[in-house]
């Protein structure tokens, strides 16, 4: 996958493997538990492509408010969005974000994340640092933002080689809506035909 593809797909990343008993706080937890099984997941060779898909979906909506991540990348343009433009944009952010992370987490089939070290920025909000490794490439660090201030922990972002891809879609969302004048219709088709390319 390009870089480009990588910066547009990010808001809600997510993924699994067993817990191992050396984690040591809720976000550690949740990432050495919910990274490995997105690889199992969509390289199960016992399930056709679109069983795989739904399996995917089903688990990606698991780690993250995807409604709550993409209203807010939405900034100033969301209060004066009319409730059908925001279902419509709900429902491309959702398949897009799919499509993203299926293609992205694919890409890397055969290949493990291990846990390095985590930090809390503010309360209930940590950084995980993990090395992704296998396939004879060279370890590549990917870092997860979890919240844990919640009911369950969330993911909220990935930062992949220092860039966080969150921020990175919010900005080019922003674009976007600067470029429509701030009509959410134009982003949705944005994502509709992002998915496509």
């Amino acid at each position: 996958m390009n870089r480009r593809h990588l910066l547009l797909g990010a808001g809600a990343l997510t993924i699994s493997f067993a817990p191992m008993a050396w984690a040591v706080n809720p976000a550690e937890n949740f990432v050495s538990g919910n990274i490995q099984a997105g690889f199992t997941i969509l390289n199960e060779s016992k399930l056709n492509a679109a069983q795989r898909r739904q399996n995917f979906a089903a688990f990606l909506m698991g780690l993250t408010d995807m409604k709550r991540v993409a209203l807010s990348f939405l900034g100033r343009y969301a209060a004066s969005a009319a409730p059908a433009d925001l279902d419509a944009y709900f429902a491309a952010y959702q398949d897009y974000v799919l499509s993203v992370y299926q293609s992205y987490f694919a890409s890397y089939a055969g290949q493990t994340l291990h846990v390095i070290s985590s930090r809390e920025r503010a309360p209930g909000d940590f950084i995980v640092a993990t090395n992704m490794v296998g396939s004879g490439a060279t370890p590549m660090e990917i870092d997860f933002r979890v919240r844990t201030d919640g009911p369950t922990p969330l993911l909220v972002d990935l930062g992949v080689g220092g860039v966080w891809l969150g921020l990175a879609q919010r900005d080019q969302f922003l674009s976007v809506l600067a470029q429509n004048n701030g009509d959410i219709k134009g982003l949705t088709e944005h994502l509709r035909a992002a998915q496509t390319r």
